[in-house]
């Protein structure tokens, strides 16, 4: 339909239009060609692995990681596209996609995206099956191409997301994550899946290793920056479809809180390690040590950081000339601080 639109009228739409709906358009036919090669590179000769899968793809998300690729691909090479494009982000997507099934197992969930996950509708052992055979997928999917550079990007990205998930396991057990610890964790759990999407992208169109690494910085500085936006929220008032206080409940020591532990007496320490260790359930508890937080500097502190990393990501594109697809990578980091949930 946008066919038939003039320039200015395709202006008016698209100011109505979704945060990442707009963001999207510069890739609108690459995205909707991708959604058909990656479900046809998730098929299997098992129905069961089918029925499964296609579970997954009817509800997916906003695809957020396969449109890094692409919009990074295309800025780099002034609008060229590569079939290795296609199979980075279909390699990123289901790797992506098998942690969340084996993260849903880590964490117990029954939930994933508003619908029932797939440990909860096919237990435990399906899931952690499902999730190796979406990772094999992916891993062959290099392979079978000799795509061997994009291969090394997601398998250290693999790598550093095990890492990061251990390395919180075990800081979580005794609640003493140091602010230099806590940025490791995050850029290895959140930062280095959207490092490896912009690297793929910059790599599947021939760009040279300077680029390809200054890529990975980018997206490493826009994960960093989307998950301390994340960790604000369990300190919102506003109704954002995640409950206030959940780090709390389950004890992740997050940057505001981090913050505020360094920077208040000893007392006060001391009870808010109390509260997190054995009231963290309790939601009054809870609510006292949010306001506690909010009330010595936690938010401030948080957002400011937030924004330093969302300042070096802008500060890496202006390396590169204007182009809709520049334009799209600049809102998306807007999108990143500023969104709802």
């Amino acid at each position: 339909m946008l066919l038939f639109l003039t320039f200015d009228s395709l202006e008016t739409y698209s100011a109505y239009m979704k945060p990442v709906e707009q963001i999207k358009l510069p890739i609108q036919n690459e995205m909707e060609l991708f959604e058909k090669k990656f479900k046809d590179s998730m098929l299997s000769k098992v129905p069961l692995l089918n029925r499964i899968t296609y579970y997954i793809v009817r509800r997916k998300g906003k695809q957020m990681r396969p449109m890094f690729v692409f919009l990074v691909a295309k800025m780099v090479s002034d609008g060229g596209f590569d079939e290795r494009t296609y199979r980075g982000a279909s390699v990123v997507e289901l790797i992506h996609t098998a942690t969340l099934v084996h993260d849903d197992v880590v964490d117990d969930s029954n939930r994933r995206r508003g619908f029932f996950s797939i440990n909860a509708l096919w237990k435990n052992k399906i899931a952690v099956l499902v999730g190796d055979f979406l990772l094999s997928k992916g891993l062959l999917l290099s392979i079978d191409n000799e795509d061997f550079d994009l291969l090394k990007l997601i398998s250290i990205a693999v790598r550093e997301m095990s890492e990061g998930e251990l390395l919180q396991i075990e800081k979580a057990r005794k609640l003493d994550i140091t602010e230099e610890i806590y940025f490791e964790i995050i850029r290895q759990k959140t930062a280095t899946l959207i490092a490896a999407c912009c690297g793929i992208g910059a790599a599947s169109v021939g760009a040279n290793q300077d680029t390809v690494q200054q890529m990975r910085k980018f997206g490493e500085y826009i994960g960093i920056a989307f998950q301390i936006k994340d960790d604000l929220f369990d300190y919102s008032d506003e109704k954002i479809g995640k409950p206030t206080g959940i780090d709390i409940k389950e004890q992740k020591m997050t940057l505001p809180l981090i913050y505020t532990l360094n920077n208040c007496s000893e007392k006060d320490k001391k009870w808010l390690i109390n509260s997190v260790k054995k009231y963290n359930t309790n939601k009054k508890r809870v609510k006292e040590v949010i306001s506690f937080v909010k009330q010595n500097g936690g938010i401030e502190y948080t957002t400011n950081k937030m924004n330093d990393y969302k300042n070096k990501a802008l500060a890496i594109l202006e390396n590169y000339p204007n182009s809709a697809y520049k334009d799209s990578l600049l809102q998306m980091i807007d999108y990143v601080v500023e969104r709802k949930i």
